[in-house]
């Protein structure tokens, strides 16, 4: 092949004649075969794994960031050498942990990336897949406009085969980040109107995805009647065909859970003009199915081979999971039985990054609210999250609603086309996936708005008729008689730590809850006195004890897991402090009653609200009321090595909570010297778990964990770093004071403060380690402070070879 610009049209059109003229021609399919490439990791994206495609190349690497959008700037000839080299997820402007000032990503601005197409690409439709932008991107390729799209949150797609050429490709991606009228954003109020700040960028993967002239483009997997004998998958597949082939096409579906095959279809189809064609197949005679649950997600593989006989032309794949949610009046049950839903709330945001964290750091949050906080449930407020997280989530067995883009604002006409236009992509994206139980179809905390919600209510039910719809209203709609959906979502800030009784018209679900309560400028800052701190702990108990005494509650999903970076009035430094987990993903005690929420034949668990601590803010300790919540049966409490207090969970306060907390008397403990503390927990008469905790503050050290210890070196992948204040036992010391400052060595940077404010955060803090494009070896990354020490990690970056020459 030459560098003809022209080559990949007259290569189609060669391609188009022979497979128009029949017969042998159809030999020029061999070309556009093969199968999808597959992820080198699990960090890798789910459009690497699920999805159509003959080859999905990663196009994350070798972008140039130009800034500020400048005259020529997306022209090919530009010169664009003092551009700045940058991988995606990328954001438009350097971000503290705190403190975020809108006004800097409110422009436009320019990315480049220079590119050429492997030759093996010969004769199939390329496109280009972003998995998000915002707020509104523009691409150019060699000079041709492609379509605008506006919306910050959900995929699209451009298809370059005709603009494309062998060699010498640029590619200009113009990302407006103005505050405009495209869900969420456009109320005239600005930028601070929503709950949350919304930095600009490319803020999830780019690929290139080559597929043949006919290829499955979508599949919906749709199990149905799982609980009952005659359980089946109804398969929608929908084809695109660039060219009407001169015989029928077949399409061939297996549904596997491993290697296993559990069934196969097949059906031919005539394709008569170009177009989208829509196949119909089932796979009955099931047998007994893996059922996906919250403590054991079985995963099953839909797999449809598109073939020109006998010759295989294009293979998807989809992932779905086989399970019964329903919402009833009486609360939810999955696969037949009642389950009260436990969850919290999240944001995407990050520190440092805003939006833009790569597929292990997404997957990090899901792996903490399953696993650290054991929620069985998360509501994605107020936007359709990563691919990457909900991959996360039906992995983990995470149960999820998600949500259509929107905070309180509803826009003209155009605004409400592009919402109710999100609201299709969404149900597209995520409707095989099992996690997802419930579509939120109305913006949060808005009015009522009967036309609109009819529409949005419609897209849902016309891509997905298997799930409920929703939608999260707060106080002057709780007696709304114009909610339109199947279940009611309520965001419970009554003014007390209980909840209003449940509507008796639909199902009920509590959606958000405690919050910044008893006040909304009430923070749960790790600066904040130690009562404040606990006292979160205390509100999420109730209220989730609250929830289980009465099954008309499906659940709740309190506000929120994680901190975020907010402009509204009720924030401190610009951040939300409503989360049982801060912005730097560390659990704050807030978090204690949800660590304890596990069978302790998994996991037995101590953990304090309370600091063993003896300071200006707490010199007498802990005082009489320490909650500590765990799961075990008792605690049996020491001080200095002797018994101080048997204690058990408070069921009389918490009858409704499977394991309720403790309150513990330690007060005047410390008339002369804070002793020793030590809480041993017991199951039965077996002690399973014992923690330990120092006064002696000497003896205090600094520490220094990474979430993984290999990154791979393609300059995107990242790793959270934390940095805390400990005691001799490994046990949190709060308030501690001073800086950190961190060193880097080797292929990779360090993305954070530097020195960190240590004081200001309370005696925790974190950064994120990404690494270099094109590195590999050993990160040494040391964290100094004054007092505590210097300790060391090591994370190994992997070389990664180019899967292109692009």
């Amino acid at each position: 092949m030459t560098g003809n610009p022209g080559f990949a049209q007259l290569d189609r059109r060669r391609f188009l004649e022979a497979t128009l003229a029949g017969g042998g021609a159809l030999a020029g399919w061999s070309l556009l075969g093969g199968t999808e490439t597959r992820p080198a990791s699990a960090a890798s994206t789910s459009y690497q794994t699920y999805g159509g495609a003959a080859r999905i190349l990663s196009m994350n690497r070798n972008w140039l960031f130009g800034g500020r959008l400048t005259p020529g700037s997306t022209s090919p000839g530009f010169d664009d050498t003092q551009f700045a080299r940058v991988a995606v997820p990328h954001t438009v402007v350097d971000l503290s942990w705190r403190r975020w000032e809108s006004s800097p990503w409110e422009e436009v601005f320019v990315y480049r990336r220079h590119f050429d197409v492997p030759p093996d690409l010969l004769g199939h439709r390329l496109f280009l897949d972003f998995e998000a932008v915002n707020v509104v991107a523009t691409p150019y390729l060699n000079g041709s406009e492609l379509e605008r799209h506006s919306g910050g949150y959900l995929p699209f797609s451009r298809e370059i085969t005709d603009h494309v050429k062998q060699r010498g490709n640029v590619l200009a991606l113009a990302v407006d980040s103005r505050w405009l009228q495209v869900p969420p954003s456009g109320d005239p109020a600005g930028a601070p109107s929503p709950d949350f700040l919304q930095p600009g960028g490319v803020v999830r993967p780019v690929t290139l995805r080559a597929v043949p002239q006919i290829f499955v483009k979508d599949v919906f997997a749709k199990p149905v009647n799982v609980l009952d004998a005659d359980r089946r998958v109804d398969v929608i597949c929908t084809i695109d065909a660039a060219v009407a082939p001169a015989r029928p096409v077949r399409v061939d579906v297996t549904l596997r859970q491993g290697s296993r095959v559990v069934a196969r279809d097949s059906t031919a189809v005539e394709i008569a003009r170009p177009g989208e064609v829509t196949v119909h197949l089932t796979l009955p005679d099931l047998g007994t199915i893996a059922l996906w649950d919250v403590d054991a997600p079985h995963l099953h593989d839909v797999e449809t081979v598109l073939s020109i006989p006998p010759q295989p032309v294009h293979e998807h794949r989809a992932r779905l999971g086989f399970r019964d949610a329903r919402f009833e009046m009486d609360g939810f049950f999955l696969n037949g039985r009642r389950l009260p839903l436990f969850g919290l709330n999240r944001h995407e945001l990050h520190p440092y990054s805003g939006f833009a964290m790569p597929a292990r750091v997404q997957r990090r949050d899901a792996e903490i609210l399953r696993h650290e906080l054991n929620c069985i449930m998360v509501r994605c407020s107020h936007y359709p999250q990563s691919a990457a997280f909900l991959d996360a989530c039906d992995e983990l067995g995470l149960l999820v609603w998600e949500e259509m883009p929107g905070w309180h604002f509803i826009g003209d006409q155009a605004w409400q086309d592009l919402a109710v236009r999100d609201v299709e992509q969404m149900v597209l994206r995520d409707r095989n996936r099992p996690s997802v139980v419930v579509w939120g179809v109305r913006i949060n905390e808005s009015v009522d708005d009967s036309a609109f919600y009819a529409r949005t209510e419609q897209a849902a039910k016309t891509y997905d008729g298997t799930r409920p719809t929703s939608g999260a209203v707060n106080g002057p709609r709780y007696l709304s008689e114009n909610f339109q959906h199947d279940v009611f979502g309520f965001n419970d800030y009554s003014g007390t730590a209980t909840l209003r009784p449940p509507r008796e018209d639909r199902p009920y679900l509590v959606t958000e809850a405690v919050g910044q309560w008893p006040r909304f400028q009430q923070f749960y800052r790790r600066t904040d006195p130690p009562d404040v701190q606990q006292q979160q702990a205390l509100y999420h108990a109730e209220v989730h004890n609250h929830a289980n005494s009465n099954d008309r509650y499906c659940g709740v999903l309190a506000w929120a897991a994680f901190d975020y970076s907010s402009a509204r009035s009720n924030t401190y430094d610009r951040l939300k402090w409503s989360g049982v987990v801060d912005v730097f993903r560390v659990p704050k005690p807030g978090a204690a009653i949800y660590q304890a929420q596990v069978d302790p034949a998994t996991r037995p668990v101590i953990q304090p609200a309370f600091f063993w601590h003896f300071g200006d803010l707490m010199p007498e300790g802990p005082g009489a009321e320490a909650l500590v919540a765990s799961n075990c049966d008792r605690l049996e409490v020491l001080l200095d090595g002797r018994h101080h207090a048997t204690v058990v969970p408070d069921r009389d306060r918490f009858p409704h909570l499977r394991y309720p907390p403790s309150l513990l008397d330690l007060g005047g403990v410390a008339a002369e010297r804070p002793p020793e503390l030590r809480i041993d927990g017991y199951v039965g008469d077996r002690r399973v778990v014992s923690r330990s905790f120092s006064a002696d503050q000497t003896r205090d050290r600094l520490l220094l964990v990474a979430d993984d210890d290999n990154l791979a070196g393609d300059g995107s992948d990242a790793t959270r770093v934390v940095f805390r204040a400990v005691d001799r036992y490994g046990a949190p010391r709060p308030y501690a004071g001073g800086t950190v400052t961190l060193r880097l060595t080797g292929p990779a940077d360090l993305i954070g403060d530097n020195p960190f404010p240590f004081a200001d955060a309370g005696g925790v803090g974190a950064v994120w380690v990404r690494s270099v494009d094109g590195g590999a070896g050993r990160v040494c990354v040391t964290a100094t402070h004054p007092d505590l020490g210097s300790p060391s990690i090591t994370i190994l970056v992997r070389g990664v070879a180019p899967e292109w020459e692009g």
